[in-house]
């Protein structure tokens, strides 16, 4: 027994040791930024919708738990064994949003919710992470193995999941797909014309969707039309911001998050300016930028196939996450509703991201593989 734990612990602190510090680190200072966040505007959302002072913060902290725990696990495993949960992660997310198609409640024109014991869960969210490295291996493989419909079967995945995404409907969620999806056709070198092809699909099915969907009709109308007083909570958001100053008001001085209905989530970065002012705030900008340039900085210098277009779809998940939030914030995109990764308050997501950050930890870990799909 004595044996076993001294090779288990060595087993550990050699993983450790090949994870990259700085990814890692950063991934705490965004999960430590979001609980001050989230302690910040939650009891202001709380009182304005009538539940208990704690009960955000306690909802975030339960769900940060298992986050962590995911986290760690995917970072530690063997990139083989991640492939494969990714796998079974990405059946399970299907399934569950077929059901919730058929089946799941409408809430404000869209159905995107599943409750199991109680807790509601958002299967789309787990899809991200899970697509990203399955597109990733079936690309790879369709690069490497000319006798493998690898392409054809990542395209049709794809065209899958865009379409229980818009039938529920989710624009931003089919946003985010595409823009893993396009980041990884383009790192596997895919034919110019089906570049081409695909992005016409795209773009034809967001004006599609700004036609059927009244909420996605009404968001772009605001977001173009914004004199026509409808856009408050950008409008507030955007005040709240220019009247921040360099170190804010002092924590829970803040007054937007009284005033805000999604402040613990849409427009959070606001919430971050008036307490924390200008500097804490560009410091959080500066994390995220940081992550997502080392992370390819890793990528670049990768020699496997399969881990290139992985990281290259995962930190695409994380850049668009975030550029649409704070983009919304700051009135140069459509408010989305999309979340601040490890920031804005929602289970679903912050588990999502546990994964995904896990999984790039996992991948661009200090190893000596080649070029094939190992």
């Amino acid at each position: 027994m004595q044996a076993f734990i001294k090779k288990y612990s060595h087993f550990l602190s050699d993983t450790y040791r090949s994870l990259d510090r700085g990814l890692l680190y950063s991934a705490f200072i965004l999960i430590l930024y979001g609980i001050f966040l989230i302690f910040a505007a939650g009891p202001g959302v709380a009182e304005r919708t009538h539940r208990d002072t704690f009960y955000f913060i306690n909802r975030q902290l339960v769900f940060l738990i298992p986050a962590v725990l995911v986290l760690f696990a995917t970072a530690l495993v063997n990139f083989k064994l991640v492939r494969r949960i990714s796998g079974l992660v990405l059946i399970g997310s299907l399934v569950c949003m077929v059901y919730v198609v058929l089946f799941g409640t409408e809430i404000q024109g869209a159905k995107r919710w599943i409750y199991l014991l109680g807790i509601g869960l958002q299967p789309s969210e787990f899809v991200k992470p899970a697509f990203a490295v399955i597109c990733a291996w079936l690309l790879a493989t369709g690069r490497l193995i000319k006798q493998m419909p690898g392409y054809s079967s990542a395209i049709v995945l794809y065209l899958i999941i865009a379409g229980l995404l818009l039938l529920q409907p989710d624009i931003g969620m089919f946003i985010t797909v595409s823009g893993i999806f396009a980041v990884e056709l383009f790192l596997s070198g895919i034919p110019m014309a089906v570049v081409v092809i695909l992005g016409g699909l795209f773009t034809a099915s967001l004006g599609m969707a700004y036609f059927l969907f009244d909420h996605v009709h009404e968001r772009v109308n605001r977001f173009l039309n914004p004199e026509n007083g409808e856009a408050y909570q950008v409008a507030k958001s955007l005040e709240t911001l220019k009247n921040a100053g360099w170190f804010g008001k002092g924590p829970g001085e803040g007054i937007v998050k009284y005033e805000l209905p999604d402040a613990h989530t849409d427009f959070i970065v606001a919430v971050s300016a008036e307490e924390f002012g200008f500097i804490l705030t560009v410091f959080l900008i500066a994390v995220f930028a940081f992550v997502v340039l080392r992370g390819f900085y890793l990528m670049r210098h990768e020699n496997n196939y399969f881990c290139q277009i992985a990281v290259g779809g995962l930190l695409t998940q994380i850049a668009i996450q975030a550029i649409v939030n704070m983009g919304s914030t700051l009135n140069m995109l459509p408010t989305k509703g999309m979340t601040l990764p490890f920031i804005s308050y929602g289970g679903s997501s912050l588990v999502s991201v546990g994964f995904a950050f896990g999984i790039i930890l996992c991948l661009t870990k200090r190893h000596t593989l080649g070029r094939g799909l190992e």
